[in-house]
């Protein structure tokens, strides 16, 4: 499938990158874009999960920090972690509801 996606090292998968409009791909094209899509998609709540512990992890580290720099550093982290998991989010649920419109569209 490459070509349609491409490895976003923030995000931790892959994600969509088509080149033309979604009615421009053959609907073979689509199915496969589809069913590569939905396999990563499934390990979007893994990722959020494996991001929630490294979370609580720096929670812990902030907690037990005594040097302000240092807590602003771990602080920029966490915030920087809750920002990777709302835009997982955005792709988990965006996705759901256009692949149901595709089905509902066949």
């Amino acid at each position: 499938m490459e070509g349609y996606f491409f490895q976003d090292d923030r995000l931790g998968i892959p994600v969509p990158s088509l080149e033309k409009d979604w009615e421009e791909y053959n609907m073979m094209t689509q199915q496969e874009i589809l069913f590569h899509w939905e396999n990563i998609r499934g390990q979007i709540p893994d990722r959020i999960s494996s991001l929630e512990k490294e979370i609580d992890k720096k929670l812990g580290d902030l907690a037990n920090e005594n040097d302000f720099m240092q807590s602003c550093r771990i602080n920029n982290e966490i915030a920087e972690l809750a920002s990777v998991i709302n835009d997982l989010w955005i792709w988990y649920r965006t996705s759901e509801e256009s692949t149901q419109e595709y089905k509902l569209d066949q």
